[in-house]
């Protein structure tokens, strides 16, 4: 084993270990970027590749930068709160429906935004609404605990809501209309599975009719002097509220449309959604007077670092020879067929994605594929097997992907305990379930649409 290779092996896995444990809360950007140094500084990753890694890397950072900033102006317009009081009249008093409807608020907002944009806006929500609706500490988990994993999941239906996605669509050379093409209605299957399954687990710790106190929260989400900022909002009654959110919605939407026609015409999708950001903002300014500066301060700069610095440490396992080791295992799988290519791509990439967290192990697998010379129709459905794995098989541990890393933060800093042990009690069973029958689906729809 050569010096390089036991300097890209070692700093990966202390890199890995120090992200996904993150001592004293430090922040995932911090060990990247120091493990990143140590690679370019030693001469495993070259000029060249740095060039390489940000040509691949660039628009996607800056798509999902421009997603988050979206997710962080919804807050200042009061939307969480609005989303509650939403949440709490559609349950009606039912325990069991207020789970559909969670689901459903986690799906769409993973859609809208991207996962960890969702994970963001979600979980406060939930937070808020449950703790309005006093439910007992274990009555909260099944609600926090099957919201986290369908809103992490649901990026895996279209290419532009989780960053890794987004990255590895450009090293394949598929666009975002190609993707959710073959893509979207076998893993919205799987999902719908995936929610279905998570309800028979938990119902018997739902609560079948909610306290009294739900009937009251949307009055108090919505009585005319609340105001989601010290500044004044212009809408003042529930059904102006109402009409002023769901406008935003539909802006929102009809931006994320615009970066499916930006793709199919060749268009960067980040001058897409900087645009719809900056429109978002001066929207916001003109209704409360905030000085979009304070965005600055709010958006989540780190996530930039952090993809590049792991990109430079997977591109040092590349040189080194990782990605031939993972070829010469897959190849003899890979001629075997079409189903057995995607499943095998799909159970490693799951295994990779615990073991060292997904944004790693998609962007190795994904590498590994441009290294097979393989057909247009097995390249691209190996690729999509690898993003169920990343999507989907990632999280049968909490530190499966980055997404579940910031749920469990914004827990903690509410206070709020969910052990490992209620945590795998849903996800051993419920993930590997729905990750074979996601790539079942995923196998059978190409199959029938595009082979």
């Amino acid at each position: 084993m050569s010096i390089h290779t036991m300097i890209s092996v070692l700093v990966f896995l202390i890199t890995t270990i120090l992200i996904l444990l993150r001592p004293r809360g430090i922040n995932e950007a911090y060990p990247a970027t120091i493990g990143a140094g140590i690679i370019l500084l030693t001469g495993v990753v070259s000029r060249a590749d740095i060039l390489d890694i940000i040509q691949k890397i660039g628009g996607a950072s800056i798509t999902i930068i421009a997603t988050i900033v979206m997710a962080v102006i919804l807050e200042s317009f009061g939307f969480f709160h609005w989303s509650a009081a939403q949440l709490a009249r559609l349950a009606k008093g039912s325990g069991y429906r207020l789970y559909w409807y969670i689901q459903l608020l986690c799906f769409l907002m993973t859609l809208l935004f991207n996962n960890d944009g969702s994970i963001l806006i979600t979980t406060p929500i939930l937070i808020l609404l449950l703790k309005n609706l006093r439910l007992k500490p274990h009555q909260q988990i099944p609600y926090l605990l099957t919201g986290a994993l369908i809103a992490t999941a649901s990026s895996a239906p279209i290419g532009v809501s989780n960053i890794v996605n987004l990255i590895a669509l450009k090293i394949v050379h598929m666009t975002l209309y190609m993707h959710t093409a073959m893509m979207f209605v076998p893993a919205s299957l799987g999902l719908l599975f995936m929610s279905w399954l998570m309800y028979v687990m938990v119902k018997r710790k739902l609560p079948k009719q909610l306290p009294n106190s739900a009937y009251d929260i949307e009055q108090m989400f919505f009585t005319k002097n609340f105001h989601p900022l010290k500044g004044q909002i212009s809408v003042e009654t529930k059904k102006q509220r109402t009409k002023f959110m769901l406008k935003i919605l539909l802006f929102v939407f009809l931006m994320r449309c615009a970066l499916f026609v930006a793709s199919f015409l060749s268009i960067p999708i980040e001058f897409v959604a900087v645009l719809g950001s900056l429109i978002l903002l001066i929207w916001r300014w003109y209704y409360l007077g905030t000085n979009p500066i304070d965005i600055l301060k709010k958006t989540p700069w780190h996530i930039l670092i952090f993809a590049f610095s792991m990109y430079v440490l997977i591109y040092g396992l590349h040189n080194v020879g990782l990605t031939e080791l993972l070829v010469k295992i897959c190849e003899p799988i890979v001629q075997q067929g079409l189903f057995e290519a995607s499943f095998i791509m799909g159970v490693l990439i799951s295994i990779l994605s615990n073991l060292f967290n997904n944004h790693p192990a998609l962007l190795i697998g994904t590498i590994t594929l441009t290294e097979m010379n393989l057909d247009f129709l097995t390249l691209k459905t190996m690729y999509l097997a690898s993003i169920i794995g990343s999507d989907v098989g990632s999280l049968l541990l909490p530190i499966g992907t980055l997404a579940s890393l910031i749920w469990m933060h914004i827990l903690k800093q509410n206070k709020i305990k969910v052990k490992w042990k209620d945590y795998l009690s849903v996800s051993l069973v419920v993930v590997p379930l729905t990750l074979i029958v996601t790539l079942f689906l995923l196998y059978y729809w190409i199959q029938m649409v595009f082979a």
